[in-house]
């Protein structure tokens, strides 16, 4: 099974991918990490001189590729925040894998990622409010691409919890679908 996690930033989609990954047994491949190796730099830097426009891009390269070279025993992707924003990416996200969103209030959100600097949306005057309008503007593009929405963002346990538990319910309505 190929599953892969959307979500806006913050919300936990790596720490929360790597330790359903380690639990599957399946590869985890961390879209934001396969760009910066590509870059050979951390992507904030590149994101502010490059521009918005050209990393989404490259982002929809790198999705295509990971989607594409993941192992046929499964993987999970964590992918970056934005990568809804394309339909060609949401295509892609919805037909070629089990789709889960990681839902969390932008304000909980807030709290977590004001303590680093990681984020170049979010290097504005107002970044409680930027990441309001991100939420406004992702969210119902989130709620097309996946198959499965799961509350998350309280701690790493409790979104692990929720995926395999929303993933099992999947299967099963998956497997009563099919004649």
């Amino acid at each position: 099974m190929l599953i892969s996690l959307v979500g806006l930033p913050g919300v936990g989609k790596s720490t929360a991918g790597r330790r359903l990954a380690n639990h599957l047994g399946v590869d985890f491949i961390d879209c934001d990490a396969l760009i910066e190796q590509r870059l050979g730099e951390a992507i904030s830097p590149w994101f502010v001189r490059e521009g918005e426009a050209a990393f989404r891009d490259l982002e929809e390269v790198v999705l295509l590729e990971a989607i594409g070279r993941a192992p046929s025993s499964g993987a999970v992707i964590a992918t970056g925040g934005g990568v809804v924003l394309r339909e060609s990416n949401r295509r892609l996200l919805r037909n070629r894998t089990v789709c889960v969103w990681l839902d969390a209030k932008p304000e909980m959100l807030f709290e977590r990622l004001s303590r680093g600097k990681k984020r170049p949306l979010l290097h504005v005057a107002d970044p409680k409010g930027r990441l309001l309008e991100l939420a406004k503007q992702r969210e119902p593009l989130y709620r097309e691409t996946a198959a499965i929405v799961v509350p998350a963002g309280h701690s790493v346990g409790a979104t692990f919890a929720a995926i395999e538990r929303a993933l099992r319910a999947n299967e099963g309505r998956a497997s009563q679908s099919t004649p």
